[in-house]
């Protein structure tokens, strides 16, 4: 009988020690993010806290700031304002970069170090002069139609990721049929872009590892301001586009670091809009710790 005991002591505690390991080894492939996705409350609730209280610091309204984070180590999500549509600034270059790889599939495996390097500057130090070459070499209609299929814009749902001009002085527009925005982005479909690079379903298995790759480009400095500031001195990777144009201030990224890994992505339209993207970083970093 003692021995009995001791054995269902043992299968307990493993089922245990099992059970509290799984959300932080769960794998990344598994996690669905669409308009039916339910929020973690718990998760919802800190981070709508805050937001609150960064917005109330900074003099911002709940109209200045869109945000959203994937957790994507336990298969997560929280969102304020996911599907309403801002003019996205530079964010939108992502979508040249995927468009470029869809256009280009050999690319995944065989890239000139010359295009790489000039995507890098693209979709790293957000380049205009790069990322007008690359979607002129592909074309507005196309880079949109790439992102129409894979879902990233959708007119019924508030939007999405749209690149309806080029980043340069040309005549050629199409703005977004919900905002008629030249550039846009919805935190939902950013979360989503980054989500399914993490999964390595954009293209190829092959493509995504290239293109972060691209995204991380030792060779190139980061530009040190909102996440990557806040940030700073955290042991953390962060892949990432930002995007500024007057008081249109936004980060997007994928940060990996001990014990984490998650998705995190804010749109701002406030003169202090940098300060709040700066603050948000460490204070979500935090929670990501607090809830290993």
């Amino acid at each position: 009988m003692t021995q009995l005991i001791a054995i269902a002591v043992v299968v307990v505690v493993a089922c245990a020690v099992s059970f509290a390991a799984g959300p932080t080894t769960r794998p990344v492939g598994d996690f669905v993010l669409d308009f039916s996705t339910p929020l973690d409350q718990p998760l919802q609730v800190r981070l709508q806290e805050i937001d609150a209280t960064l917005r109330e610091r900074f003099g911002m309204t709940a109209d200045d700031a869109a945000v959203g984070v994937l957790d994507v180590a336990r298969g997560r999500v929280a969102m304020i304002h996911p599907d309403r549509i801002e003019y996205a600034a530079s964010v939108p270059k992502i979508g040249i970069l995927l468009a470029y790889f869809e256009t280009h599939p050999q690319a995944a495996t065989s890239l000139e170090p010359t295009t790489r390097h000039e995507l890098g500057l693209m979709a790293k130090a957000s380049n205009n002069e790069m990322a007008s070459k690359f979607s002129h070499e592909i074309g507005l209609k196309k880079i949109q139609d790439v992102l129409d299929r894979y879902g990233f814009y959708d007119k019924s749902r508030g939007g999405g990721i749209w690149v309806g001009k080029h980043y340069g002085k040309d005549k050629e527009r199409y703005g977004d049929p919900v905002a008629d925005h030249s550039h846009a982005a919805t935190v939902r479909q950013l979360l989503r872009w980054w989500l399914l690079l993490e999964q390595g379903k954009l293209v190829s298995s092959a493509a995504c590892e290239r293109m972060k790759e691209i995204l991380a480009s030792p060779d190139i400095p980061a530009d040190d301001i909102k996440f990557v500031k806040g940030l700073a001195g955290r042991d953390v990777r962060v892949l990432r586009k930002w995007g500024t144009w007057k008081d249109w201030r936004h980060d997007t990224a994928s940060v990996t670091g001990k014990d984490r890994h998650y998705i995190l992505v804010a749109l701002t339209h406030h003169a202090r809009g940098d300060e709040y993207l700066e603050a948000l970083a460490p204070a979500v970093d935090n929670l990501m710790l607090a809830n290993r």
